[in-house]
């Protein structure tokens, strides 16, 4: 690896050119539209969770889940808007870690992107094999392996052709999911509120009916945050993309904030007309397989005729557009450790075509280990990257907001180096939101899969803490 070296992080202009350097290496090409930004968030967030259901959340909390999800649209948004901040100031490759590097010092920076990598890497493979299962609904035959390979190939190779085919490709395969979703909403609402000639609507008896809304009592609903949490995860990738958005104060000021009152807006909404039309102990028993989703039903109901295979095919489209949004993100921090000397050297390069394709291949090792794990069974195994993944996630925020905090008070210092948005009472929302991830690590107390995520996670943590040490300890020796 390179000396690790103090990464370029000058504040952002509107004179900036498009294609300036953001890192110190080799340019990253601006060309990713508003429109393309915003939907890469939806791509990553919006996963195979909700198209399919959260029985463990639901289990947890009954009708009760629809405060967790609140709470966790409301977390959310707040993070959302100061990363949308801090990345429209300094929309950097590397995003958050290289802004950790610069405010709370170099550990920071390879810690996050680290972290965020690894988590990535784990997403991108459950999706993928998520997608070949998915695959194999239609085809119970087709070899386990052969469909992996075509989904891992397919995204792939959208990522490795250039920054403008990945936007054009996963600005259509969100698309394609947020007209799913709405087409749901209505055809929900209307079975809700209406009903049709030979059935009647149902109203909101099943929220209180069985139980009560909360048949668990109200820590529950906190219980139920361990779940519903990363649910949300993946919109940070809109920061990570604001290195090659061609106009990154005005994208990431507006994709952030549509991000988070879409998010909110999917979620909340869907779950509250799936818990009004469905009893909740039915949703807690479901298998997250394709007949027992919601959509099946719903559509179902009012007519969609092959209700499942149009479930089906959301659910592939779903989870490839995550697999897609999420491959982008992971080999773009990987690019950035590489390029700032904390990743071997040639992870730097970029293709004539401005790809960090080195990068790109080996953050496709999440696809090739969960298809062994896959392949092989090992399920202790896969629960034990996820435990991890887990725990990164909430690391990352927590990184994020303490370096927003560092920002903050930066940027009051210095006024005049900065353009562009400033969030009122930013710092007050930093620290509410620290509270809040704190309060969904705390649920590790009761919670067992949280409880391994923190101890599996802690572990990770220090291992790459060591491994930080001994390379600042080994370029120190070569000076």
């Amino acid at each position: 690896m390179a000396a690790p070296r103090e990464p370029a992080l000058a504040p952002a202009s509107p004179d900036a050119e498009t294609d300036r350097p953001v890192g110190g290496g080799d340019k990253l090409v601006r060309s990713l539209t508003h429109r393309q930004t915003t939907m890469i968030g939806l791509g990553s967030a919006l996963g195979t969770g909700l198209f399919l259901g959260s029985g463990s959340a639901i289990s947890a909390a009954g009708p009760a889940v629809i405060l967790s999800y609140v709470a966790g649209a409301a977390l959310v948004a707040i993070i959302a808007v100061l990363l949308g901040e801090m990345s429209a100031a300094h929309p950097v490759q590397g995003s958050f870690g290289t802004i950790a590097h610069r405010y709370l010092g170099p550990w920071a920076g390879f810690l996050s992107r680290w972290l965020y990598w690894f988590s990535a890497v784990v997403v991108i493979g459950t999706e993928v094999v998520a997608s070949a299962l998915y695959i194999r609904w239609w085809w119970p035959d087709a070899p386990m392996s052969a469909a992996i390979l075509a989904i891992a190939a397919v995204v792939l190779v959208v990522n490795i052709i250039s920054v403008k085919s990945f936007g054009t490709t996963e600005f259509w395969l969100s698309t394609i999911k947020v007209v799913a979703l709405c087409a749901f909403i209505l055809c929900a609402a209307l079975l809700v509120f209406f009903g049709l000639p030979d059935t009647k609507a149902t109203g909101f008896a099943h929220l209180t009916d069985d139980g009560g809304f909360l048949p668990h009592g109200a820590s529950s609903v906190w219980l139920a945050m361990s779940v519903v949490m990363f649910a949300y995860a993946g919109f940070e990738v809109v920061a990570i993309a604001s290195a090659e958005a061609a106009d990154p104060q005005r994208t990431i000021r507006t994709a952030m904030r549509q991000l988070a009152w879409r998010l909110s807006f999917f979620y909340i909404l869907s779950i509250i007309l799936v818990m009004a039309l469905i009893p909740w102990r039915h949703m807690a028993a479901g298998d997250g397989s394709v007949e027992t989703s919601p959509f099946v039903q719903v559509f179902s109901d009012v007519g969609v005729p092959a209700a499942a295979t149009v479930t089906n095919a959301v659910v592939l489209i779903a989870a490839v557009s995550a697999a897609n949004a999420h491959l982008y993100g992971a080999s773009r921090l990987l690019h950035s450790l590489g390029d700032d000397g904390l990743a071997p050297a040639p992870m730097a390069r970029l293709s004539r075509r401005g790809v960090p394709a080195i990068a790109l291949a080996v953050s496709t090792l999440g696809i090739a280990a969960a298809a062994l794990l896959a392949f092989y069974d090992v399920s202790g195994l896969f629960s034990i990257m996820m435990s991890i993944a887990i725990f990164a996630v909430l690391l990352v925020w927590l990184l994020i907001l303490a370096s927003y905090v560092a920002f903050r008070r930066h940027r009051n210092a210095h006024p005049t180096e900065f353009t562009g948005f400033s969030i009122p009472g930013g710092s007050m929302l930093a620290v509410l939101a620290g509270a809040g991830v704190l309060s969904v690590a705390a649920t590790a107390v009761k919670v067992p899969d949280m409880r391994q995520a923190a101890g599996i996670g802690l572990a990770f943590t220090v291992v790459l803490v060591a491994c930080y040490g001994l390379t600042t300890f080994r370029h120190a020796r070569q000076k």
